[in-house]
């Protein structure tokens, strides 16, 4: 009789996360930054078409970095759950804490439970009425979430960006200076390749519904 091959917990949840860290590592990064009017999202992305930025609901905006397939699957599931919530109760229950906690539990269920984790890092971010109000949720492969301030970013390279963003950020800085400091970072820590192009949205503070707002080339450079 043939006994199962045996492999350590520790060694295989070891070996899921390096994989799972080597898929995202190949692709850019993406950073979240709060400013005087509302919130900076921004990233380099090469693709034109394959965004990594969208809107979530009136006030929420999703973003995510890894293998486009499985994230944009987590998206739509994010988009149709804040639809479902905000008909059959409140449009104010509809929460960026609600949503990266489910995220949170899918991408954990994922990481222990299936043969392959996901390849994805993704932060869920909220406007508030005030920058004390904003929310920037980081939940990483393993369903790990973490509940950042004023600043974030996810990728490879998220660790030694937060460091960076921290040393240039200052409470209550205008939009143009988010963006100078976010790509100044981008370009400085994640990678000396040069960029291949912006990616970048806001959620308007003074927006009185629909926050989220893509920037085009122009206003980024």
């Amino acid at each position: 009789m043939s006994f199962p091959f045996y492999v350590p917990p520790e060694q295989l949840m070891k070996d899921r996360a390096e994989f799972a860290r080597k898929g995202i590592s190949r692709g850019k990064s993406m950073v979240a930054i709060t400013y005087d009017e509302g919130i900076l999202l921004l990233g380099e992305n090469p693709s034109r078409t394959l965004q990594k930025i969208s809107e979530v609901y009136d006030r929420i905006a999703f973003v995510a970095v890894g293998k486009q397939n499985e994230f944009e699957q987590l998206r739509v599931g994010g988009i149709r759950r804040a639809d479902i919530t905000g008909y059959a109760y409140s449009r104010a229950d509809v929460t960026a804490r609600s949503l990266a906690t489910a995220y949170a539990q899918t991408l954990g269920h994922i990481f222990t439970q299936e043969v392959k984790p996901y390849e994805v890092e993704l932060m869920v971010v909220e406007v508030g009425q005030v920058q004390g109000d904003d929310t920037i949720f980081r939940i990483t492969y393993d369903g790990t979430l973490y509940d950042d301030r004023e600043f974030s970013a996810i990728g490879g390279s998220a660790e030694p960006l937060i460091a960076h963003i921290g040393q240039g950020y200052a409470p209550g800085m205008t939009l143009q200076a988010a963006i100078a400091l976010a790509k100044e970072s981008c370009l400085a820590v994640a990678d000396d390749n040069g960029t291949s192009g912006w990616e970048a949205a806001i959620l308007d503070r003074a927006a009185r519904r629909r926050a989220f707002r893509r920037l085009g080339a122009a206003e980024v450079e």
